[in-house]
């Protein structure tokens, strides 16, 4: 392993204080391949200089901008697809059931990165627009990335992006070639509310949910932060709430306002509900 550089605990506390995400020594690569960049955008010979600068200059969008730079920004259409699946195929039939007198379906997918996961979601809803008629669909889509959020809001992707995980029916269907890039169609992109949320902050003020996709992102946090997190998710539900975690990620010994359902992993119904979910979608 590398020798660890001076700067590393300044930023290593620095992103955990922020974002909550945790760099261990071994990613020390991540900081060359990620500010390293930075530092030269910004006029600085290396990565040394950069981090000199914020411990002096206390400058906050350079702080931010290094923040912004260590996440990761992963993201693909319909992403591992058997949730979108589930969404589509059973979950929703019931939300229409269990929301009928409502006439209000809210989804939140959090960190959603540039956009991929959300927009996976409107195209489902809006191919289903005959069995939602009358019924109000919100999606709200959060991102810690103010960067990445502005380029999410455009709904503009490369071809690169496009083919990963969009089938083509969809692609002609929802998206408008504009050169070598494609813009998804303004329905779709509507459908979408984007905002800016930090998980660490306090308070969401986003209302309540009926499905909360918050998939591949508490691999990132220790488990104290993993727990505040998953207690402010909770309070952001409905009590009979379906939550969706990365398949690779678990509530087990995190939090108890979940537990898992058979229909598929990584898929959890909040506790506060009277009706098991692990019986009505297995």
């Amino acid at each position: 392993m590398p020798q660890t550089p001076s700067y590393f605990e300044y930023v290593r506390n620095l992103l955990l204080d922020r974002s909550g995400l945790v760099v261990t020594p071994e990613k020390i690569y991540l900081l060359e391949s990620r500010l390293l960049p930075l530092a030269f955008q910004h006029g600085f010979k290396d990565i040394a200089g950069l981090i000199l600068s914020l411990q002096t200059q206390h400058n906050e969008s350079l702080t931010v901008a290094v923040v912004e730079a260590m996440h990761t920004h992963e993201s693909l259409f319909f992403r591992d697809l058997a949730p979108f699946k589930l969404f589509q195929e059973v979950l929703l039939p019931q939300l229409l059931k269990r929301r009928h007198a409502d006439r209000k379906i809210r989804i939140w997918c959090a960190a959603c990165s540039t956009g991929q996961e959300p927009f996976s979601l409107a195209m489902i809803l809006a191919e289903e627009a005959e069995r939602l008629k009358g019924l109000k669909i919100e999606i709200v889509a959060t991102d810690v990335s103010h960067s990445i959020l502005s380029r999410a809001s455009k709904g503009v992707f490369s071809q690169f992006e496009v083919q990963r995980g969009l089938p083509v029916a969809k692609l002609i269907k929802h998206f408008t070639q504009e050169g070598e890039k494609w813009r998804i169609n303004s329905d779709i992109l509507n459908m979408v509310q984007f905002r800016h949320v930090n998980l660490l902050d306090e308070h969401y003020n986003l209302g309540k949910f009926d499905v909360v996709f918050c998939r591949n992102v508490l691999i990132y946090f220790d488990l104290e932060i993993k727990a505040k997190v998953m207690a402010k998710i909770s309070h952001a539900m409905v009590e009979d709430g379906v939550l969706f975690l990365g398949s690779s990620e678990s509530t087990i010994g995190i939090t108890k306002d979940f537990w898992p359902v058979k229909a598929g992993r990584g898929v959890y119904k909040h506790t506060d509900s009277e009706a098991s979910l692990a019986e009505e979608i297995a």
